[in-house]
């Protein structure tokens, strides 16, 4: 990713910025306020959150807590006396309810105005659910620190779980709630876990870590409903079948938080559009994180990227290309990064695939459970996929930003162990 730096005039250009609000207090929102401050900006920030909680990290919370191998408070990104340097107007626990673009002012569902002469928008996504779902107790997502604290609880109990949705959040509590002893049983409508994510012949090695584990993997089932008096007591199929479980948790994608900008003006298609530099079609606003949908040079393409790293590299890229202003901003092109901790395997991926991309094992072997399979389209690497080889696939990173070719980097695969 090209850095976006500063011009010379640009003091000139901050003349008329002295306000500037971040909606979205979590990873991406701090780390555009960060930036703003490294860049010199001096003006008022206000951060606006819809948690009560200071910005903390999510992946630990399918992880580690969720296991209770750490608690709660240790997720905090920041100690307390960090936004107190970077002097943040800190408006917590205040969802955002309208954006006024006209006279630059946001209206918190708590009744206050926050004016801005900038503004960042990182208000992330929220869980799906599924149709008619019905309030029994036990049914659960997983985003926020309160849901995992309330699924540790019920697994402290020791109940036959059922997760709906075999992707990384579903493989994630699943992995967790094995390693605690529980029967688990994973259900999921597609024929492949995350074939869309790292296609059918990865899907299936990702399959067979569940089954490794003693997970009773469903695949190519509906759910079609949910049975119980007061609390879950089973899961109803498409084929007439039915999983009893005490804890039902629902981990089938998100959805990015943009129903409060209905009538803004900002353009919203699965996200809030914006261009390679992060910015929207309204001028002075600017999106990163999980809500964003950007023109990611790197692919040619309109994405939407819901991972930690890029949560971290777009908020700063959007700041400084508010502060840069127009003339001067920089496009974000981004290789996407994310990695799970599933059981004893550390599975990480690197790069933009497709259902349809050629695979090959260049690393290692499937069946040793230590492998980097490499990805490549109309030429070129795209994407990398390791299985406990960190080293490695942080190394295809970079090659991919280089635009390495598929050829050179098959041929020079065994070079780089």
């Amino acid at each position: 990713m090209p850095a976006v730096t500063a011009a010379p005039d640009l003091d000139a250009r901050r003349a008329g910025l002295d306000r500037i609000a971040i909606v979205g207090a979590s990873l991406a929102g701090l780390s555009a306020a960060e930036a703003l401050r490294e860049a010199g900006f001096e003006g008022a920030v206000t951060l606006v959150g819809a948690e009560a909680h200071l910005p903390y990290d999510r992946p630990p919370l399918s992880k580690q807590v969720l296991a209770g191998d750490r608690d709660g408070q240790s997720t905090a990104l920041r100690i307390p006396e960090r936004y107190d340097e970077l002097k943040l107007d800190l408006l917590l626990g205040r969802a955002a309810a309208r954006l006024d673009a006209t006279a630059g002012t946001l209206e918190l569902q708590s009744g206050e105005s926050v004016g801005y002469d900038g503004l960042i928008i990182a208000t992330g996504a929220s869980p799906r659910t599924l149709p008619a779902t019905p309030e029994l107790d036990g049914i659960h997502t997983l985003r926020t620190l309160e849901d995992c604290l309330a699924l540790r609880r019920e697994f402290e109990a020791g109940p036959r779980v059922a997760v709906v949705g075999a992707g990384f959040i579903g493989a994630e509590v699943a992995a967790v709630a094995r390693g605690r002893g529980l029967d688990v049983t994973v259900l999921e409508a597609a024929p492949v876990p995350l074939e869309r994510a790292i296609g059918a012949a990865m899907g299936r090695v990702c399959a067979a870590l569940h089954t490794a584990h003693g997970v009773d993997l469903r695949l190519g089932v509906a759910v079609e409903d949910f049975d119980g008096s007061a609390r879950i007591e089973r899961v109803r199929l498409g084929d007439g079948s039915s999983i009893e479980a005490d804890v039902v948790v629902v981990g089938v994608g998100v959805d990015p938080n943009t129903a409060w900008l209905e009538g803004s003006g900002l353009v919203l298609d699965n996200g809030i559009v914006c261009d390679a530099t992060c910015a929207t079609n309204v001028p002075g606003i600017f999106a990163a994180g999980d809500v964003a949908s950007w023109h990611n040079r790197q692919y040619g393409e309109q994405m939407r990227v819901e991972h930690w790293t890029n949560a971290v590299e777009q908020g700063r890229a959007a700041a400084r290309n508010l502060l840069a202003g127009p003339l001067a901003a920089e496009p974000f092109s981004s290789v996407p990064y994310f990695w799970s901790n599933q059981y004893d395997t550390r599975i990480q991926f690197v790069g933009h695939a497709r259902p349809d991309d050629e695979v090959r094992v260049a690393h290692g072997a499937v069946d040793d459970d230590r492998f980097v399979a490499l990805y490549g389209r109309a030429g070129r690497l795209v994407a990398a996929l390791g299985f406990n080889w960190a080293r490695l696939v942080m190394g295809y990173r970079a090659k991919i930003a280089e635009g390495i070719g598929w050829d050179e980097a098959l041929d020079g695969a065994a070079s780089l162990e």
